[in-house]
């Protein structure tokens, strides 16, 4: 099978009285495995209960072993690929931001929930104990959505995820040693990781994104060495080198195409930034990946 020149991107399901949709795991390969088992990207959050089946995830080049009884929470934009020879029972989750963040609070909500904003990895659960809550939570958006549509409808659902949501973050605090106290700092840096996301491309500059957040570099810096400690020269770094990695594994454009396409006017430049955070050349390991 040939590479695309671009990575597929999906868009939520057209039609749908709101953006959110409860879709069964095994109808979903029925339906678009061709599509699932190739690398995409969806504008939309997921939240996949593998209920059977342990299946080889991937996820932004980390593959994650699934086990059974265990929620992944796949962040919008993200590049994912389902795995091709595991038969797996569940369901997925889907919605959008339009759907969710009605308020302000709702964003800040969204925006610093760690288990879409996970710093450090992908986020995964294991359900244990407590699978008849989530059985009753998902059973109540499944009987919701069954419902006639009326002005309390969308208000129910985004209560009910939210419940999943806050249930599911305090599980991982549970499940994982690793934890990241909220306050102004983790604020400050998932906002300065939302612009960055969007303008990494155009703008490499510490001091361009401090002035768009309002704060000083000296506070930029404090923020994301005490959330993450690395520095937000770090981050632009790593995300850059992510979008790069990409693009060199998921489609056949060449290393000069995609020094452009990531903001590199000149091809050279790109393969020494490259090579300067990885240790090889973007030509060594796109052929490192794809041999292994």
């Amino acid at each position: 099978m040939s590479t695309p020149s671009v990575i597929q991107k999906h868009g939520f399901k057209e039609g749908l009285p709101q953006e959110f949709e409860l879709v069964n795991l095994a109808d979903l390969y029925n339906n678009f495995f061709d599509d699932l088992i190739v690398p995409h990207r969806a504008d939309f959050y997921q939240i996949i209960w593998f209920k059977k089946g342990n299946p080889k995830h991937m996820v932004d080049f980390n593959p994650i072993d699934i086990k059974p009884n265990s929620i992944l929470f796949v962040d919008k934009n993200s590049v994912q690929c389902f795995d091709a020879d595991v038969a797996v029972e569940g369901v997925v989750l889907l919605f959008t931001d339009n759907f969710f963040c009605k308020t302000d609070e709702d964003t800040k909500f969204l925006r610093s929930n760690m288990l879409f904003n996970d710093l450090y990895s992908i986020s995964t659960i294991q359900v244990h104990k407590l699978t008849s809550i989530y059985t009753g939570l998902f059973q109540f958006i499944e009987e919701e959505l069954r419902a006639s549509i009326d002005n309390y409808q969308s208000d129910i659902l985004r209560n009910y995820l939210q419940n999943i949501l806050l249930l599911s973050e305090r599980e991982r605090q549970n499940q994982h040693s690793k934890k990241i106290n909220k306050g102004p700092d983790i604020d400050c840096v998932i906002k300065f990781r939302d612009l960055l996301d969007k303008n990494f491309i155009e703008q490499k500059s510490v001091s361009k994104y401090a002035d768009q957040l309002n704060v000083t570099q000296k506070r930029l810096n404090a923020a994301t060495l005490k959330v993450m400690d690395i520095t937000p020269k770090q981050m632009i770094d790593a995300r850059v080198i992510l979008e790069a990695k990409r693009l060199l594994v998921h489609t056949e454009d060449s290393v000069k195409e995609i020094g452009y396409r990531i903001g590199f006017e000149e091809p050279t430049n790109f393969v020494k930034y490259f090579k300067k955070h990885q240790g090889f050349t973007p030509t060594e390991f796109r052929k490192k990946i794809l041999l292994a």
